[in-house]
């Protein structure tokens, strides 16, 4: 390896009526369901990434309180998941636990490379009927972990348990309290306020107006679907046709090409780390992306911001709608030590350490956390976070298996041939609709 360290709406009660109700706890619990697997070595593949930064830190109590031994393949997320597939395509890979990206899902289960986790959970010597799946964040469980249901990837008849939500996150506007204030601006409740205040940010602040992704591949995508649904567009109409050039599309487009116009020198070239980086380093006076800068933002090591930032929902466009994504965890099907890999992931996700990794910068998985008496007093914008997750869709983007494939090279060119200006907004979508069509119709959603 190269590199190891040891160490609520109707929608959301259908979802939780169909896999709450699948997944039955053990009713008898072994007094000591880890002696099995004293002394045995758990190889998790994560990503360099601040929520598992955060959860380095409690796996020598896991390792204590278990007498189980992690390993750790730390690596950036592009290359962790070629890694991944590659030793998931073997007779038994080095990995016992993977961390993957949302868009990763439906893939991972059409190759049959993760298995299903009702059987670990229905296992009495295994499960904690303590657990309390109820508790995980409704919508976080669904687009993190179900794949089968309706469009293959939500909740419903079909859906079966692949993942769980670690890592998981929504979109919130993250604004420079002291700079609004000094200029006597308000923070944007709808769209056409955001996109005013671009330019007086500009101008009265003398830095970015607001942060953002904007490299090619995934992360331009991402940013624009951050918009596109906001503003009442979608990717595939019901019947799977590409309408992602609607006029809701390119107006999104433009707006993030005004974005990338009135942000902080390089936008074209951001990643996530970038775009964070550069918010907590006070060259931009917005951020609009994952609640994942919660933790960094109080970091005195990467943030020159601290005590200066406050944090409203998403603005509304024709609604309100905001990312639903994030990191889970799952077991490869050629795992070594799969069952000591259930009861890592178990106990990484209980509610006593999802409270434990959030007061170390981590993000959120359960509700009872988000109103923790003692989190709220370090994150009082958990109470902003609950409001938020109302409005986060699950939907957000259609996470088939052909995803991958059309985020990064067909949409992930588009978009950042506009942000670069080698073409207008219309020129570019308008130009990647046959080659979206081409794929989807060798995936059997269109027909030829």
């Amino acid at each position: 390896m190269q590199r190891r360290e040891l160490i609520q709406s109707a929608a959301t009660t259908s979802a939780l009526s169909v896999f709450g109700a699948a997944l039955p706890f053990a009713s008898s619990f072994a007094q000591d369901r880890f002696a099995k697997y004293r002394g045995s070595t758990v190889v998790m593949s994560i990503p360099a990434h601040p929520h598992y930064d955060a959860m380095l830190k409690l796996l020598p109590e896991f390792t204590k309180e278990t007498g189980i031994k992690v390993e750790v393949d730390k690596l950036a997320v592009p290359r962790m998941k070629d890694k991944q597939l590659l030793e998931m395509a073997k007779a038994q890979g080095d990995y016992d636990l993977i961390c993957y990206v949302v868009m990763w899902k439906g893939e991972y289960v059409k190759k049959g490379l993760i298995r299903e986790l009702e059987p670990f959970f229905k296992n009495a010597s295994l499960a904690d009927p303590a657990y309390d799946m109820k508790d995980i964040v409704p919508g976080y469980l669904e687009n993190m972990g179900l794949v089968g249901g309706p469009k293959g990837y939500l909740a419903g008849p079909g859906a079966k348990l692949y993942g769980l939500p670690y890592g998981a996150e929504t979109s919130i506007l993250a604004y420079r309290r002291d700079i609004f204030a000094e200029h006597n601006l308000k923070a944007p409740e709808t769209y056409a306020q955001m996109q005013a205040l671009l330019p007086i940010l500009k101008q009265k602040a003398g830095i970015g107006a607001m942060t953002s992704r904007g490299q090619a591949g995934h992360q331009c995508v991402h940013a624009w679907l951050l918009h596109l649904n906001p503003l009442g567009g979608k990717v595939f109409d019901a019947n799977w046709k590409p309408v992602f050039n609607s006029p809701q599309g390119i107006q999104a487009l433009k707006f993030l090409k005004e974005i990338s116009d009135t942000g902080p020198a390089g936008i074209p070239s951001y990643g996530q780390g970038e775009m964070m980086t550069a918010f907590l380093q006070g060259q931009a006076s917005m951020y609009l992306d994952a609640t994942v800068i919660f933790g960094p933002v109080n970091d005195p090591a990467r943030s020159k911001i601290a005590g200066k930032v406050s944090y409203v929902a998403h603005p509304k466009g024709v609604r309100y709608s905001s990312q639903s994504g994030g990191l889970g965890l799952a077991i490869p099907k050629n795992a070594k030590n799969a069952d000591a890999s259930f009861l890592l992931m178990q106990w990484l996700t209980s509610k006593a350490q999802d409270v434990a990794v959030c007061k170390l910068g981590g993000g959120p998985t359960r509700n009872s956390t988000m109103v923790n008496a003692d989190l709220v007093r370090q994150y009082p914008e958990y109470i902003t976070l609950k409001e938020q997750l109302k409005y986060s869709d699950p939907d957000w983007r259609p996470i088939i298996p052909e995803w991958d494939e059309i985020n990064v090279q067909a949409l992930g060119v588009a978009v950042s041939e506009a942000l670069t200006g080698k073409k207008t907004a219309e020129e570019a979508l308008n130009g990647m609709i046959p080659k979206v069509t081409d794929i989807m119709k060798r995936g059997g959603y269109l027909k030829s």
